[in-house]
């Protein structure tokens, strides 16, 4: 019954803008990781990065939630064991040239990764993975491996064009590893999804092509664009990550001076600091690199003292709670060869003791 009540809604009319084709090249905008290769001949078809965003690896075979289905009807499936990795998100689509099957180009990409000294955390192979071999728009049946690693309503991509059809198409066979690759920035949280599709109607073309779905999270940290961070946000920071920087925060060039439009910021850090006694942090003053190296540790410590200063006589914090130091420009977290990059620079953090 599930299945014949999504069947009546493929009866519907549909309208193609443009059916698929062999790619010839990248799609506009596309480029590979820089920290890892595309196999040989395969072009990128789709392609989405995002600055910050969370994604959710399996890793353990997907079962079905009891009486729960998805807006396509179909049944919910989830793993017991799952890594949930956030910053930067990428995902590319890649087919693969003709001939090429899943379980080749997955051991290629695993090679790669384990030679730049990357681990597997999981991997799986056809129904094995649990749930159905479908695309991710299919209906009436249990959401299969790639419904959860690239959700439909994330594909923005037009109907039957090549970026479309590389995910909606039925699957025939699929091999799946979760990996994480360590990197001067930091470890890399990799899904690699390879299956080979199939479609007798507007995305032909590309019946019995092998398709390499890479998806990684790069380490980076979330910008902090709200330039008064509530206390709440504050405290959820520092219990997730250990720190929080903060923008709101104001002093003339070269002085240590608060301005009067910290006040706000300087709130939320005494409601932070007031609502639990116990909770100790460093108070870090950091700035951008114009300027010599000592004289920029020097300023940043004064700032941070004057901070601690300011909470103790003007808002009652403890100071017992709090322990002011200054790190100058050499902890950075955008390039000083601009000013954007240098106003991320000039900040004052708290780090959880």
């Amino acid at each position: 019954m599930r299945r014949f009540l999504f069947a009546l809604l493929l009866c519907l009319p549909i309208l193609a803008a443009a059916d698929a084709t062999v790619p010839t090249k990248d799609v506009d905008g596309a480029h590979d990781l820089p920290f890892l290769k595309r196999y040989e001949g395969s072009y990128i078809v789709n392609y989405e990065q995002k600055s910050f965003d969370q994604f959710v690896l399996p890793l353990s075979v997907l079962k079905k939630v009891p009486d729960h289905s998805d807006r396509m009807n179909n049944y919910v499936m989830e793993p017991d064991k799952k890594l949930v990795a956030e910053g930067r998100y990428t995902r590319l689509l890649y087919v693969v040239p003709a001939g090429r099957s899943p379980l080749e180009v997955v051991r290629n990409y695993v090679d790669e990764i384990r030679a730049a000294g990357g681990t597997a955390l999981y991997s799986c192979k056809n129904e094995a993975c649990g749930g159905d071999l479908e695309g991710n728009d299919h209906g009436g049946g249990t959401q299969g491996l790639l419904e959860k690693l690239y959700p439909h309503e994330r594909v923005k991509a037009a109907n039957f064009t090549n970026g479309n059809c590389a995910s909606t198409m039925s699957i025939s066979e699929q091999r799946y590893v979760a990996m994480k690759l360590p990197t001067a920035d930091g470890d890399v949280t990799l899904a690699v999804l390879v299956y080979t599709v199939g479609n007798d109607l507007y995305c032909k073309a590309l019946n019995d092509y092998t398709v390499a779905m890479v998806v990684a999270i790069e380490p980076k940290a979330r910008e902090q664009k709200m330039v008064t961070v509530s206390a709440a946000e504050m405290a959820r920071s520092l219990t997730n990550t250990g720190r929080i920087a903060l923008y709101g925060l104001y002093f003339d060039t070269n002085k240590t001076d608060i301005k009067p439009e910290s006040t706000p910021a300087l709130e939320q850090i005494a409601s932070l600091l007031k609502a639990d006694p116990a909770l100790k942090v460093y108070i870090v003053g950091h700035t951008d690199n114009v300027g010599t190296q000592g004289a920029n540790l020097d300023l940043s410590k004064r700032r941070a003292n004057a901070v601690v200063a300011a909470l103790v006589s003007q808002y009652g914090v403890k100071g017992g709670q709090m322990e002011a130091a200054g790190i100058g420009m050499l902890s950075p977290l955008a390039s000083n060869d601009g000013e954007d990059g240098r106003a991320k620079n000039r900040r004052v953090e708290l780090v959880k003791k």
